[in-house]
C-alpha cells in the first residue's frame, strides 16, 4: 500500500497529503510522515509548491484533531470505556490521560509532533474531559505546524531522500525529547528548592 500511495503524490498532491494527515490524526495506520517527506522531495523538484504543501499537511492534521476532540466531547466517557476494552488501546489511552492531567496545554502541543503516537488519544481525552476548546485548538494548530514544517522541510532539504531525512528527524527529535526532559526536571527541582512548588507540577510524583 505504501508504494501505491507514494505514486499518487505527484498526481493528487496537496489533497492526498491533507487527507493522509487528517486520517492519521484519527489513529488510522496511515504513513503520513513518510508522505510529507516525499512531498517535500517533490517541492525540491519544483513539482509542488512549498507553502501549499505545508498548509495542506498542517490543515489536514488540525481538522483531524478537531474531529477527535469533538468525538470525545460528544461521546464522552462511555466511548473511552469501550475503547479501553482492547489492551493496546487501553495502554495508549492510559498514557494519554496521564499526560493530559500533568501537562494540559503542553501535552496537546507535544503530541502533535514529538510524541505523535499519543496524539489521537489525547484528542479524545481532551474532548471527553471537557478541556477548553480554545486552548486545545491553539496548541493543536501550533503542534501541527511544527509537525508539517519538520517533515516537509526535511523532505525538501534532502530532495526526497526519505531514508536520510527520516534518520535525521529521528535523531533530532530524540535530542529534543531529552533536552525537554532535562529542562522540565530542572525547573521542577528549582521550584521545589524554592519552597513554592506548584501542586499541579508535583502531583503523582513520589
Amino acid at each position: 500500500m505504501m508504494d501505491w500511495m507514494l505514486e499518487l503524490v505527484p498526481t493528487y498532491g496537496i489533497w492526498l497529503l491533507a487527507a493522509t494527515t487528517f486520517l492519521s490524526c484519527l489513529a488510522l495506520p496511515i504513513p503520513a510522515s513518510i508522505l510529507m517527506l516525499t512531498a517535500g522531495g517533490f517541492v525540491a523538484a519544483e513539482e509542488m509548491v512549498l507553502w501549499q504543501t505545508f498548509a495542506a499537511a498542517a490543515i489536514g492534521g488540525s481538522l483531524g484533531d478537531q474531529v477527535g476532540y469533538w468525538t470525545g466531547r460528544k461521546a464522552g466517557a462511555p466511548l473511552l470505556t469501550r475503547l479501553r476494552r482492547d489492551p493496546a488501546r487501553d495502554k495508549l489511552l492510559g498514557r494519554a490521560v496521564a499526560i493530559m492531567e500533568r501537562k494540559g496545554l503542553l501535552a496537546v502541543f507535544l503530541t502533535r509532533w514529538l510524541i505523535s503516537p499519543l496524539g489521537p488519544w489525547v484528542n479524545l481525552t481532551a474532548g471527553s474531559t471537557g478541556y477548553g476548546w480554545g486552548r486545545f485548538t491553539m496548541a493543536g494548530i501550533a503542534g501541527e505546524a511544527v509537525w508539517a514544517g519538520t517533515y516537509v522541510g526535511a523532505g525538501y532539504a534532502f530532495a526526497g531522500n526519505v531514508s536520510a531525512a527520516g534518520d535525521l528527524i529521528g535523531s533530532v527529535l530524540g535530542i529534543v525529547a531529552g533536552a525537554a526532559g532535562v529542562v522540565i526536571l530542572g525547573y521542577w527541582l528549582w521550584v521545589s528548592q524554592s519552597g513554592d512548588a506548584d501542586p499541579a507540577l508535583t502531583a503523582g510524583k513520589g
